[in-house]
């Protein structure tokens, strides 16, 4: 057997050129096949139903953007229970947005800030991953929020967000409301996502306490309504231990006599997005269904196309082997051997060597979709890139592999002068 192995290394090694061609090859297609998997893998994974901690969404229902008063807040903290059968959330979070300009006369990317304004000791629970963070990361996001929680204008910034405004920890700085238009507020950077956390690298959190504080006093001062101020919270986010207990969670909201202007919906988390997400549905379907098969067929292409111009080169070779006793079968590994190591190491590296550099160095795929900022390859693109290897390679070469396995000693010397 390893004499065989080392009979396949020497093959390879004869036209090195080629080899090194058809492996770059078919690195750069496992490459481009990695990263839209990626892609897809992430938007599965979030529009997934979870069997436990089900998160709910409870939004507006005949209007989007979502828009709920402040009155709901709390009874919806609840679920609306009002009976000792009732189902409690474990959890709760509620969401609204700030968002808006340090310079009005520059309106540009580097000027302007979005933060989510939610109950800081809720973000570490009710935030998809700051659950997963190891102790260290863990104690400095829980340093941030205590700070939140005693100094009201208080934010953590993502840092690639501070990178992008060129601000650091402990700057302050006035923000030009254009969501809640004309309500301007003071903000001081107390701390930042740690940098494990990096699906929130462009994300930032405030107090919703300070931004309704914000709205009673610009009203109180300026004796008018401000923008949006009746009804602040963009969504309230639920959380239940399971299917049934949100199924009777929705059932209690929605039947509600509380909510009833404006009416309300609940869905799960994954359902929402999924909802969000619905005018990419055709980009999606197009990376699942066009892209990835047409490059995975390239790659077989490629492959075969290197395979076969081996075989034709070495049919007198072949016919010497068959003459020294390898048996049709042995030459059919062998063709295949080569084709699969190849395939396998090439494509084991590309994936390894992606995951690496995006996750490690480059810190994510810049591809906005939504609110998600950047995508990391999962680790199981290790895999990918053996299988996407390994499986291109043998369909590839199954039919050199068959030709060169068919060779007549007869046919091939009676054509040598």
């Amino acid at each position: 057997m390893f004499q065989f192995f080392m009979l396949i290394l020497k093959n390879l090694r004869r036209n090195l050129l080629r080899t090194i061609l058809t492996s770059l090859g078919t690195m750069v297609l496992v490459l481009v096949v990695t990263l839209v998997w990626s892609v897809l893998d992430f938007i599965n994974r979030q529009t997934a139903e979870k069997a436990d901690d089900f998160k709910v969404l409870v939004t507006e229902r005949h209007k989007a953007p979502s828009r709920l008063p402040r009155s709901y807040a709390a009874s919806l903290a609840e679920g609306a229970a009002r009976g000792p059968d009732d189902v409690k959330p474990v959890d709760h979070m509620t969401w609204a947005f700030y968002g808006g300009t340090l310079d009005p006369t520059k309106m540009s990317r580097e000027n302007f800030l979005f933060l989510i304004a939610c109950e800081p000791e809720k973000a570490p629970t009710m935030m998809d991953e700051l659950d997963q963070l190891g102790p260290a990361d863990t104690a400095l996001l829980q340093e941030g929020i205590k700070k939140m929680k005693e100094q009201r204008n208080a934010i953590i910034m993502g840092p690639e967000q501070l990178k992008t405004m060129n601000k650091r920890v402990g700057e302050r700085f006035t923000v030009n409301g254009l969501i809640f238009k004309d309500l301007n507020l003071e903000f001081e950077i107390i701390g930042t996502f740690p940098k494990a956390a990096q699906r929130y690298g462009q994300t930032s959190i405030m107090n919703i306490d300070y931004l309704l504080q914000g709205i009673d006093e610009y009203e109180a001062k300026n004796k008018k309504k401000i923008s949006n101020g009746d009804a602040p919270i963009a969504f309230m986010m639920l959380k239940v231990k399971n299917k049934k207990e949100y199924e009777q969670l929705a059932a209690q909201i929605v039947n509600s006599p509380l909510y009833t202007s404006p009416s309300v919906r609940c869905e799960s988390s994954g359902s929402a997005i999924a909802t969000f997400l619905e005018s990419w549905k055709d980009i999606f379907w197009g990376m699942r269904w066009l892209l990835a098969p047409a490059i995975l067929v390239t790659l077989s292409l490629v492959i075969a196309n290197a395979i076969s111009i081996s075989v034709r080169e070495r049919r007198q070779e072949i016919a010497v082997l068959k003459v020294l006793g390898f048996r049709p079968g042995h030459v059919l590994v062998l063709i295949l051997g080569e084709a699969l190591l190849i395939g396998i190491l090439s494509g084991l590296l590309s994936a390894g060597g992606t995951y690496l550099l995006i996750n490690k160095i480059v810190g994510g795929i810049p591809f906005p979709i939504a609110w998600f900022q950047r995508f990391f390859i999962p680790a199981s693109a290790w895999w990918w890139g053996l299988a996407i290897g390994g499986g291109t390679a043998l369909l590839g070469s199954i039919v050199p592999a068959l030709s060169a396995r068919g060779v007549r000693v007869a046919d091939v010397f009676s054509k040598v002068t």
